[in-house]
């Protein structure tokens, strides 16, 4: 009776540990489930897009499929019809562009070597059916060479990189096989036929259907990147001077500390990205805004100068939180000077990043840049005379090194807005619908708009004065002439 208790209890055991380990398995099955569900979730909802194109991608193959499925088109092409499907799955891409480029790619570099592969198999049948192979071998060690170096090249490399590969895959193919295959040129014609079938469903689509346009992206990252870095700056002052708001909450109780601190880090890396959009972008016709020979390269430029600024960035949102820290005496002496820096560098920026966006001429943004370059002015005279002689400069050595990057952050925003300025000439940015009017005195920069009164593209009117400024009203209407200089 002991054995068989024993038994019953062993097995009861038994039992029980394959009932909760299979309890385990399908909870844990059910946490993936559901995290793989959360995740999808959210892909779509950050970019609605992301299912466009899933849709379209299968639109695309059921289009293409109804070819095979169709007798006589299938008698046409035979076998060959797959090349159509396969091109639509290895075409069909996210943008305009890349589908444009792809397919141009694909479809060239399939009848170049289709061209010469039928010549290849030509020439190497006149050597005689031993010395056949031996022609045709050459010919593939040769071509394929001389095609694998020329990716190397950068040109070529940015934009014919796949064309190069589709076209080392289709010579050999087709002069190889031509060695087995007696209508070679029927066969070099089938495969071209779907490809080009294949290539033009995808263009379509990815035009007519929803599109997503390469240039818009690379136009729009730029405008995104600038108020990732303005959003920065505009919090800075206030977070690493401990200022508080008008109502009593601190700059980092009003942001999210996410966006606050981490935002501008994505363009830190944001330079492929950039280079592929302005690749892609080259292949797209005029649409919208964006004209045939729209310039590119100067968005390039343009994202190259916001990330060296973004470097600066870097460096300056280390010294927020860092435990070394300047007296509260010297860091007030130059406090105001640093937070009018950095706010005027945002809005300086905000100001390019809306001119990009509406594609009109960027002519406010002087003003900020002209207001920051004062208060860093201000702020070089300010630290020759904060110094006591008895400083500890271990000290402050962080608090100037922060007042050495908000200058050179202001020579970047400079420097954007130069570029911001040429992009709008080269792209004919619009102008915008009022006058601008500048009044300087030796402590800052002010702006009013007035009116349209003329045609001219931004027209600046510059008026020195030496006392404290007047109250400026938006959209005056100059009553009498004015001495005046136009920027």
């Amino acid at each position: 009776m002991e054995i068989i208790g024993q038994e019953s209890h062993d097995k009861v055991g038994f039992l029980a540990r394959m009932w909760w380990w299979i309890m385990g398995l399908l909870n844990k099955f059910k946490g993936k489930l559901i995290g793989v569900t959360s995740k999808t979730k959210k892909l779509g909802k950050d970019d609605p897009r992301r299912i466009i194109h899933s849709v379209k991608m299968g639109l695309a193959l059921s289009l293409i499929s109804l070819v095979y499925y169709f007798r006589p088109i299938y008698d046409s092409f035979g076998v060959s019809t797959m090349w159509a499907v396969l091109t639509v799955v290895v075409v069909f891409e996210f943008t305009v562009g890349a589908t444009l480029g792809k397919g141009f790619n694909r479809g060239m570099a399939t009848f170049l070597a289709g061209a010469l592969g039928v010549g290849a198999h030509h020439l190497a049948s006149l050597a005689g059916e031993q010395g056949e192979p031996i022609v045709i071998g050459f010919f593939v060690f040769l071509l394929a060479s001389a095609a694998s170096f020329s990716r190397f090249y950068p040109e070529i490399k940015a934009r014919y990189d796949y064309g190069v590969l589709i076209f080392i895959l289709t010579f050999s193919l087709v002069s190889v096989s031509g060695y087995r295959v007696e209508k070679i040129v029927q066969l070099a014609h089938q495969r071209l036929s779907t490809i080009i079938l294949g290539s033009l469903t995808c263009v379509f689509i990815s035009i007519f259907v929803c599109p997503v346009w390469a240039g818009e992206e690379l136009h729009n990252q730029i405008a995104v990147n600038l108020e990732k870095i303005a959003d920065f700056l505009e919090g800075f002052g206030g977070e690493y001077f401990q200022t508080e708001l008008s109502n009593g909450e601190s700059a980092l109780d009003t942001k999210d500390e996410k966006l606050f601190l981490e935002r501008y880090k994505s363009v830190l890396n944001s330079k492929t990205a950039e280079e592929n959009l302005a690749n892609f972008a080259q292949w797209e016709p005029c649409h919208g805004h964006f004209r045939y020979q729209h310039p590119w390269k100067q968005y390039l430029k343009t994202g190259g100068l916001i990330r060296q600024c973004a470097y600066r960035v870097e460096a300056l949102n280390s010294y927020i939180k860092s435990e070394i820290q300047a007296p509260p005496e010297f860091k007030k002496k130059i406090q105001d000077a640093c937070i009018k820096m950095s706010s005027e560098s945002a809005k300086a920026l905000s100001e390019l990043a809306s001119a990009i966006r509406t594609m009109t001429q960027p002519c406010t943004a002087n003003v900020h840049i002209a207001n920051s370059r004062i208060a860093a002015n201000s702020l070089k005279t300010t630290l020759k005379t904060a110094l006591p002689m008895d400083t500890d400069l271990l000290q402050i050595i962080s608090a100037v090194t922060v007042t050495a990057l908000l200058v050179e952050i202001v020579s970047c925003a400079e420097n954007i807005a130069e570029s911001v300025h040429e992009l709008a000439r080269l792209a004919k940015f619009k102008h915008p619908k009022e006058q601008i009017v500048v009044i300087e005195n030796p402590r800052i920069v002010h702006l009013v708009t007035i009116k349209p009164l003329s045609d001219m593209n931004c027209p600046q009117v510059v008026i020195k004065i030496d006392e404290s400024s007047p109250t400026l009203v938006e959209n005056t209407i100059l009553s009498k002439p004015l001495e005046k200089s136009v920027h």
